[in-house]
Protein backbone atom coordinates (compact mmCIF):
# COMPACT_ATOMS: atom_id res chain seq x y z
CA UNK A 1 0.00 0.00 0.00
CA UNK A 2 2.85 2.37 0.71
CA UNK A 3 6.61 2.55 0.77
CA UNK A 4 8.79 3.99 3.48
CA UNK A 5 11.19 6.75 2.44
CA UNK A 6 14.70 5.32 2.31
CA UNK A 7 17.57 7.69 3.11
CA UNK A 8 20.20 7.85 0.39
CA UNK A 9 23.41 6.01 1.06
CA UNK A 10 26.81 7.45 0.37
CA UNK A 11 26.26 10.88 1.93
CA UNK A 12 28.55 11.59 4.86
CA UNK A 13 30.52 9.17 7.00
CA UNK A 14 29.34 6.21 9.02
CA UNK A 15 29.50 6.75 12.77
CA UNK A 16 27.95 3.44 13.77
CA UNK A 17 30.64 1.16 12.36
CA UNK A 18 30.19 -1.41 15.14
CA UNK A 19 26.84 -3.11 15.54
CA UNK A 20 25.39 -2.13 18.93
CA UNK A 21 23.30 -4.47 21.03
CA UNK A 22 20.13 -2.51 20.30
CA UNK A 23 20.84 -2.54 16.55
CA UNK A 24 21.41 -6.30 16.68
CA UNK A 25 18.15 -6.67 18.62
CA UNK A 26 16.24 -4.60 16.04
CA UNK A 27 17.72 -6.69 13.22
CA UNK A 28 16.66 -9.90 14.99
CA UNK A 29 13.19 -8.50 15.64
CA UNK A 30 12.68 -7.65 11.97
CA UNK A 31 13.85 -11.14 11.04
CA UNK A 32 11.32 -12.53 13.51
CA UNK A 33 8.62 -10.32 12.01
CA UNK A 34 9.36 -11.80 8.58
CA UNK A 35 9.14 -15.27 10.16
CA UNK A 36 5.71 -14.39 11.57
CA UNK A 37 4.75 -13.21 8.12
CA UNK A 38 5.77 -16.57 6.63
CA UNK A 39 3.98 -18.55 9.34
CA UNK A 40 0.82 -16.51 8.80
CA UNK A 41 0.63 -17.80 5.22
CA UNK A 42 -0.64 -21.17 6.43
CA UNK A 43 1.24 -24.48 6.69
CA UNK A 44 3.75 -26.30 4.50
CA UNK A 45 1.92 -27.76 1.44
CA UNK A 46 1.55 -31.55 1.40
CA UNK A 47 0.41 -31.98 -2.21
CA UNK A 48 0.87 -30.46 -5.65
CA UNK A 49 -2.47 -28.69 -5.42
CA UNK A 50 -1.64 -27.39 -1.97
CA UNK A 51 1.67 -26.11 -3.34
CA UNK A 52 -0.13 -24.19 -6.09
CA UNK A 53 -2.48 -22.68 -3.51
CA UNK A 54 0.46 -21.74 -1.31
CA UNK A 55 2.27 -20.05 -4.20
CA UNK A 56 -0.78 -17.86 -4.75
CA UNK A 57 0.19 -16.13 -1.51
CA UNK A 58 3.57 -15.05 -2.92
CA UNK A 59 2.42 -11.62 -4.28
CA UNK A 60 1.00 -10.58 -0.90
CA UNK A 61 4.06 -11.93 0.91
CA UNK A 62 6.42 -10.12 -1.47
CA UNK A 63 4.65 -6.78 -0.97
CA UNK A 64 4.58 -7.24 2.81
CA UNK A 65 8.24 -8.27 2.87
CA UNK A 66 9.23 -5.23 0.81
CA UNK A 67 7.62 -2.83 3.29
CA UNK A 68 9.23 -4.52 6.28
CA UNK A 69 12.60 -4.45 4.48
CA UNK A 70 12.26 -0.73 3.79
CA UNK A 71 11.41 0.04 7.40
CA UNK A 72 14.37 -2.07 8.52
CA UNK A 73 16.69 -0.28 6.11
CA UNK A 74 15.55 3.14 7.34
CA UNK A 75 16.53 2.18 10.90
CA UNK A 76 19.75 0.46 9.81
CA UNK A 77 20.83 3.49 7.78
CA UNK A 78 19.98 5.78 10.70
CA UNK A 79 22.14 3.62 12.98
CA UNK A 80 25.07 3.61 10.57
CA UNK A 81 24.99 7.34 9.91
CA UNK A 82 24.64 8.58 13.47
CA UNK A 83 25.71 5.70 15.74
CA UNK A 84 23.44 6.88 18.55
CA UNK A 85 23.10 4.46 21.45
CA UNK A 86 21.74 6.67 24.25
CA UNK A 87 18.61 6.10 26.30
CA UNK A 88 16.23 7.89 23.93
CA UNK A 89 17.59 5.98 20.93
CA UNK A 90 17.19 2.67 22.72
CA UNK A 91 13.65 3.51 23.86
CA UNK A 92 12.56 4.59 20.37
CA UNK A 93 14.17 1.52 18.79
CA UNK A 94 12.39 -0.79 21.23
CA UNK A 95 9.11 0.98 20.49
CA UNK A 96 9.79 0.50 16.78
CA UNK A 97 10.28 -3.24 17.34
CA UNK A 98 7.04 -3.47 19.30
CA UNK A 99 5.06 -1.66 16.61
CA UNK A 100 6.60 -3.70 13.79
CA UNK A 101 5.54 -6.93 15.48
CA UNK A 102 2.02 -5.52 15.86
CA UNK A 103 2.13 -4.28 12.26
CA UNK A 104 2.79 -7.73 10.78
CA UNK A 105 -0.79 -8.95 10.85
CA UNK A 106 -2.55 -5.78 9.56
CA UNK A 107 0.13 -5.69 6.85
CA UNK A 108 -0.45 -9.28 5.81
CA UNK A 109 -4.25 -8.95 5.89
CA UNK A 110 -4.38 -5.71 3.92
CA UNK A 111 -2.24 -7.13 1.10
CA UNK A 112 -3.94 -10.52 0.90
CA UNK A 113 -7.29 -8.72 0.77
CA UNK A 114 -5.99 -6.34 -1.90
CA UNK A 115 -4.62 -9.06 -4.16
CA UNK A 116 -7.70 -11.18 -3.57
CA UNK A 117 -9.92 -8.30 -4.67
CA UNK A 118 -7.99 -7.35 -7.81
CA UNK A 119 -7.70 -11.02 -8.88
CA UNK A 120 -11.42 -11.63 -8.48
CA UNK A 121 -10.80 -14.17 -5.75
CA UNK A 122 -8.22 -16.24 -7.66
CA UNK A 123 -5.54 -15.18 -5.18
CA UNK A 124 -6.50 -16.04 -1.59
CA UNK A 125 -7.94 -13.13 0.39
CA UNK A 126 -6.92 -14.69 3.69
CA UNK A 127 -9.76 -13.07 5.63
CA UNK A 128 -13.53 -12.98 5.38
CA UNK A 129 -14.90 -9.44 5.09
CA UNK A 130 -18.58 -9.21 5.93
CA UNK A 131 -19.79 -5.78 4.92
CA UNK A 132 -18.48 -2.24 5.09
CA UNK A 133 -17.81 -2.22 8.83
CA UNK A 134 -15.27 -5.01 8.50
CA UNK A 135 -13.59 -3.17 5.64
CA UNK A 136 -13.54 0.02 7.67
CA UNK A 137 -11.95 -1.76 10.64
CA UNK A 138 -9.35 -3.40 8.42
CA UNK A 139 -8.15 -0.13 6.89
CA UNK A 140 -8.27 1.63 10.26
CA UNK A 141 -6.03 -1.00 11.88
CA UNK A 142 -3.52 -0.65 9.07
CA UNK A 143 -3.61 3.16 9.19
CA UNK A 144 -3.01 3.25 12.94
CA UNK A 145 -0.08 0.83 12.69
CA UNK A 146 1.46 2.72 9.74
CA UNK A 147 1.02 6.12 11.39
CA UNK A 148 2.54 5.12 14.74
CA UNK A 149 5.50 3.50 12.99
CA UNK A 150 5.99 6.71 11.05
CA UNK A 151 6.02 8.85 14.17
CA UNK A 152 8.73 6.65 15.69
CA UNK A 153 10.89 6.96 12.57
CA UNK A 154 10.43 10.74 12.61
CA UNK A 155 11.38 10.82 16.29
CA UNK A 156 14.58 8.88 15.60
CA UNK A 157 15.70 11.26 12.86
CA UNK A 158 14.69 14.34 14.86
CA UNK A 159 16.74 13.00 17.76
CA UNK A 160 19.74 12.80 15.44
CA UNK A 161 19.07 16.42 14.45
CA UNK A 162 19.08 17.52 18.08
CA UNK A 163 22.46 15.81 18.47
CA UNK A 164 23.90 17.36 15.30
CA UNK A 165 26.50 19.44 17.14
CA UNK A 166 27.58 16.60 19.39
CA UNK A 167 27.84 14.33 16.33
CA UNK A 168 29.83 16.96 14.44
CA UNK A 169 27.66 16.75 11.33
CA UNK A 170 29.06 18.52 8.29
CA UNK A 171 27.01 21.01 6.30
CA UNK A 172 26.13 18.40 3.70
CA UNK A 173 25.17 15.89 6.39
CA UNK A 174 22.89 18.44 8.02
CA UNK A 175 21.20 19.17 4.71
CA UNK A 176 20.76 15.46 4.11
CA UNK A 177 19.29 14.98 7.58
CA UNK A 178 16.80 17.82 7.08
CA UNK A 179 15.67 16.13 3.88
CA UNK A 180 15.48 12.73 5.57
CA UNK A 181 13.28 14.12 8.34
CA UNK A 182 10.89 15.58 5.75
CA UNK A 183 10.83 12.24 3.96
CA UNK A 184 10.05 10.34 7.14
CA UNK A 185 7.18 12.73 7.88
CA UNK A 186 5.42 11.38 4.80
CA UNK A 187 4.71 8.12 6.64
CA UNK A 188 2.54 9.48 9.48
CA UNK A 189 1.12 12.17 7.18
CA UNK A 190 -0.30 9.61 4.75
CA UNK A 191 -1.50 7.45 7.61
CA UNK A 192 -3.28 10.38 9.23
CA UNK A 193 -4.90 11.28 5.91
CA UNK A 194 -6.07 7.70 5.55
CA UNK A 195 -7.67 7.84 9.02
CA UNK A 196 -9.33 11.12 8.10
CA UNK A 197 -10.92 9.49 5.05
CA UNK A 198 -12.13 6.62 7.23
CA UNK A 199 -13.62 9.13 9.69
CA UNK A 200 -15.46 10.81 6.83
CA UNK A 201 -16.92 7.48 5.71
CA UNK A 202 -18.14 6.95 9.27
CA UNK A 203 -19.75 10.41 9.43
CA UNK A 204 -21.45 9.79 6.10
CA UNK A 205 -22.51 6.34 7.30
CA UNK A 206 -20.94 4.77 4.22
CA UNK A 207 -18.34 2.38 5.64
CA UNK A 208 -18.10 0.49 2.34
CA UNK A 209 -16.16 3.49 1.00
CA UNK A 210 -13.40 2.93 3.57
CA UNK A 211 -11.28 1.32 0.88
CA UNK A 212 -10.83 4.77 -0.62
CA UNK A 213 -8.51 5.55 2.29
CA UNK A 214 -5.92 3.31 0.66
CA UNK A 215 -5.34 5.94 -2.03
CA UNK A 216 -3.85 8.21 0.63
CA UNK A 217 -0.72 6.06 0.66
CA UNK A 218 -0.18 6.90 -2.99
CA UNK A 219 1.06 10.27 -1.79
CA UNK A 220 4.21 8.48 -0.65
CA UNK A 221 5.27 8.93 -4.28
CA UNK A 222 5.81 12.60 -3.39
CA UNK A 223 8.49 11.72 -0.82
CA UNK A 224 11.30 12.71 -3.17
CA UNK A 225 9.70 16.11 -3.71
CA UNK A 226 9.34 16.63 0.06
CA UNK A 227 13.01 15.73 0.59
CA UNK A 228 14.16 18.10 -2.15
CA UNK A 229 12.09 21.01 -0.87
CA UNK A 230 13.34 20.48 2.69
CA UNK A 231 16.96 20.44 1.52
CA UNK A 232 16.49 23.63 -0.49
CA UNK A 233 14.86 25.33 2.47
CA UNK A 234 17.73 24.23 4.71
CA UNK A 235 20.27 25.53 2.18
CA UNK A 236 18.50 28.89 2.05
CA UNK A 237 18.50 29.12 5.85
CA UNK A 238 22.20 28.23 5.98
CA UNK A 239 23.08 30.93 3.44
CA UNK A 240 20.91 33.60 5.09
Amino acid sequence: MATAPVPQSGTGKERGREVTRIEAFVDAAFAFAVTLLVISFNTVPDSAQALVEALKGVPAFAASFALLAMLWWSHADWSRRYGLDDGRSVLLSLLLVFLVLVYVYPLRIIFTSFFGAISGGWLPAGIAIHGGRDLQLLFLAYAIAWTTLGFVMVALYRHAWRQRDALGLSREERLHLRGAIAGQWMIPATGALSMLVIAVTELLDKPFLAGMSGFAYGLMALTGLAVTRARRRAEAEAEA
